[in-house]
């Protein structure tokens, strides 16, 4: 006799008790976990989740609550949890519960973004939300301003450089010795020359200089200004930059705004942004700080005719007659054919929370990082490399025989023992700890907390 298939996500009973299942290995996992990642480095972690998951493919399965249990607690045990206060090395947020439950709704339904008849109220709740986020970027609605959905920065400014090269041809790219690998990549991959980089003297772009590197090129050029570095949390100038481009010939602006864009929702942080509306092209990530779980990323244009470029035609998903007939074309909003309706955590997190909390939420995690530069000034074994700008804050060491391969050395412990997840960035030529703050609930404690282990490091 034949087995009866599992259930599906859409039978809501079976998916309520496998949820439990995966909630409680979820916090049996961080029990045995115990900090912010596990202790004992790679080869530890690799061998406990080889003894567990055994033969990844075995002829007889083992039966849902048997492999939620082991992988679910086992993968638990051995992640860095950016929810964590001491797991502060990357712009990789921990996700509100709400957007996860969000998140866990769209799983289960399902829909897929390359046709109506796949998504029928996901991709107007697409359609709705972009636009707003749009018009939070762009305030002023002439010319229509638009945005698509993307999996993250690097798709952003790859489209942005797309986007450019379908208007003009062969374009130059400008950017920063601050800005992101993925300008470097995408560039390659479409086929244009290797991006022109600018000075960063004090870790923003110098407008005089990049002045004189415009001033040296000949056709369409895209500049590419950064809102919020990833190694330092820094912003470029934005109103000069600006200035420099409209005063040069075929000269546009894309900002990458993955990090700071959120500042837009903070009545208190989002003059930092000023001269963002500027910019044709605007890249954001609300899964950095915007709470959400990845994927999140948008590229918002001032122009939403600038998107019929992406116009792109398979008769299975939109065929002509369909869409004369008024079924929404979807194969235009991106690069990829199967994608999730990751809008739907986003508006769900809008919804509840709305522009006054997330900017709460933008600005605690601001104030945490004015809270342990403080601490770290205060701490005479510690340098502080400047003031954050958003919620990067950069420290080292000092003191005699300090040298970068003290500070590599004390970051690699730290992770290898399983007590803090702090990143490293190179600035004036030196090696320094870098702690992103992104999580709300840290508290001046878990601060402290992050300095005592970093002073108190035994290999120092």
């Amino acid at each position: 006799m034949r087995a009866e298939p599992p259930p599906l996500a859409a039978d809501t009973t079976a998916l309520s008790r496998l949820l439990g299942t995966t909630l409680d290995a979820l916090r049996d996992g961080a029990a045995d976990r115990g900090g912010p990642l596990p202790a004992g480095g790679p080869d530890t972690v690799t061998r406990h989740l080889r003894q567990t998951l055994g033969d990844p493919l075995p002829d007889t399965g083992t039966g849902p609550d048997h492999a939620l249990t082991t992988l679910v607690r086992a993968l638990a045990a051995g992640a860095a949890d950016p929810a964590h206060p001491l797991c502060a090395a990357h712009l990789h947020t921990p996700p509100l519960a709400l957007a996860a439950a969000a998140d866990l709704a769209a799983s289960a339904l399902n829909p897929s973004m390359d046709s109506w008849d796949q998504a029928p109220a996901a991709s107007a709740l697409e359609t709705l939300v972009t636009a707003a986020l749009a018009a939070e970027v762009y305030p002023h609605p002439t010319p229509r301003p638009d945005a698509l959905v993307t999996t993250g920065g690097t798709e952003s400014n790859q489209l942005a450089l797309l986007l450019a090269r379908e208007r003009h041809g062969t374009v130059h790219t400008v950017v920063g010795a601050n800005a992101h690998h993925s300008f470097r990549r995408a560039a390659w991959l479409l086929g244009l020359p290797e991006p022109v980089v600018v000075p960063t003297p004090r870790g923003t772009l110098d407008p005089a200089a990049l002045q004189d590197v415009l001033a040296t090129l000949t056709g369409p050029v895209l500049v590419a200004a950064t809102a919020g570095t990833t190694d330092e949390g820094l912003i470029d100038p934005l109103p000069d930059i600006a200035d420099r481009c409209d005063a040069a010939d075929a000269v546009e602006l894309h900002v990458d705004a993955a990090y700071g864009g959120p500042l837009l929702f903070s009545r208190t942080h989002r003059g930092l942004l000023d001269g963002l509306t500027r910019a044709r092209t605007v890249t954001l990530d609300l899964h950095k700080l915007g709470w959400q779980p990845a994927a999140a990323g948008l590229l918002a244009v001032r122009d939403g005719h600038d998107l019929t470029a992406l116009g792109h035609t398979a008769a299975y998903l939109n065929a002509d007659d369909d869409t004369e007939a008024g079924l929404p074309d979807l194969l235009g909003r991106s690069l990829r054919t199967t994608r999730r309706p990751d809008v739907l955590k986003t508006a769900v997190t809008l919804r509840a929370l709305g522009r006054t909390g997330l900017g709460a939420l933008v600005d605690a995690c601001m104030d945490r990082a004015q809270d342990l530069a403080d601490l770290v000034e205060k701490a005479p074994g510690l340098d502080l490399r400047a003031r954050p700008t958003l919620t990067t804050v950069l420290f080292r060491p000092n003191g005699p025989g300090v040298t970068d391969a003290t500070v590599a050395d004390i970051r690699r412990t730290l992770l290898t023992e399983g007590r803090a997840v702090l990143g490293r960035a190179e600035a004036d030529g030196r090696l320094w700890l870098k702690a992103t703050l992104l999580n709300p609930h840290a508290t001046p404690g878990d601060l402290a907390q992050l300095i005592t282990l970093v002073e108190g490091d035994p290999h120092r």
